[in-house]
């Protein structure tokens, strides 16, 4: 009898682990803790920064897709004032864990260049093939590469990118994404097969996948993925719904929309973590979703249109800074009155910048994903 009461318990005690899901798992070994489980993102606040980056120059590196290049930006002058050459096809620019160097994703060029935030140089590309975007596991263990072109998430050194793992995915066009509270697992878009990848971060394998739906005759089109501050929810970015779907973290493939403007793209959480900055790039707006209820309370609309793509928000929480994908600029909004500022003429086809120093302990990666 008492054999079956313990196998009972135990039964039990795994049913209520197995339906809450990641949150009620042992956090990842090595990642540093949970400043305040209803909020992840409680170490960005405002001006918040940690000693590794404090005393460094305030910048914004405008990745040029097309030129081959980064334009260097002073935030306080709206000026470029300084560009530097880069191998073909750079993509993002993304901080690396430990908040030391910038790297920028030059995918067709196959190769990654460091730049030191701190004397705002270049230094020494490192061989990496197909480094469309560039990511961190919440320990710091390894670099994660998401290799679109090849159909790869490429686990690597994180600071001699050397190889550790290949995983190859089930999908194309692997892309954006993030992890859980307790950073054992992250969500994985899929641009080009409307799906998501459920990833274990300790295995390095694809655990589960899932299918976004379509909307009227339109195919899914996965961009941007971010976890609500709570860690409750993953918001995606899909181009083809208008908007971005919302995922429960406890119940993987259950998808619920929620429409913003055209061709969704890219997702920011705001300093006070009550709120998401939504880029729509087809139509030329940023769109504001409140964590709360999931509700869209504004829309920022760019005189004359445009094509916000990606970018970061600004260390004192005030400004959102976004390129402009096809038209050759940066655009600057004030988070603080909610309306556009103004545009900075860069290269060609800007994509993922990033906005430097920001407040943080530790670099996720992208264009500035902090924790």
């Amino acid at each position: 009898m008492r054999t079956r009461k313990k196998i009972l318990a135990l039964s039990l005690a795994f049913v209520a682990l197995t339906a809450t899901g990641s949150s009620a798992l042992t956090p990842l070994a090595g990642m540093p803790p949970v400043l305040d489980q209803n909020d992840i993102y409680a170490a960005d606040r405002p001006n918040q920064l940690s000693p590794v980056v404090k005393d460094m120059p305030e910048r914004v590196y405008v990745p040029n897709h097309g030129g081959a290049s980064v334009s260097v930006i002073d935030p306080k002058t709206f000026k470029v004032v300084k560009t530097f050459k880069t191998p073909k096809g750079p993509q993002h620019v993304v901080p690396s864990w430990d908040l030391k160097t910038l790297w920028v994703n030059d995918n067709e060029g196959n190769y990654l260049t460091p730049i030191n935030p701190k004397t705002v140089t270049a230094g020494k590309s490192v061989y990496v093939h197909d480094p469309y975007n560039l990511y961190f596991t919440p320990n710091g263990k390894y670099a994660v590469v998401m290799s679109e072109a090849d159909k790869k998430i490429v686990f690597r050194d994180p600071h001699s990118m050397a190889i550790k793992k290949v995983l190859n995915v089930p999908c194309e066009g692997v892309n954006h994404a993030d992890w859980t509270k307790d950073g054992n697992f992250f969500l994985v878009s899929c641009e080009f097969s409307a799906m998501v990848l459920w990833v274990d971060t300790t295995k390095m394998e694809v655990v589960k996948t899932a299918k976004i739906p379509m909307t009227g005759k339109s195919t899914a089109m996965p961009q941007d993925v971010k976890v609500s501050p709570d860690g409750s929810t993953f918001f995606i970015a899909d181009m083809m719904a208008n908007g971005v779907w919302a995922m429960p973290a406890d119940n993987f493939g259950k998808f619920t929309l929620i429409k913003t403007g055209k061709e969704a793209h890219g997702i920011y959480v705001t300093r006070d973590s009550k709120t998401a900055l939504i880029t729509n790039r087809g139509e030329g707006s940023v769109s504001v979703l409140r964590f709360s209820d999931q509700k869209i309370i504004a829309k920022w609309v760019i005189p004359g249109g445009g094509s916000p793509d990606m970018g970061g928000i600004s260390a004192d929480g005030t400004q959102f800074w976004v390129s402009g994908r096809y038209d050759n600029v940066v655009y600057v909004f004030d988070i603080t009155h909610g309306k556009f500022l103004t545009k900075i003429k860069v290269g060609r086809e800007p994509h993922g910048l990033a906005i430097y120093p920001q407040p943080g302990r530790y670099s996720l990666g992208h264009t500035g994903v902090f924790r």
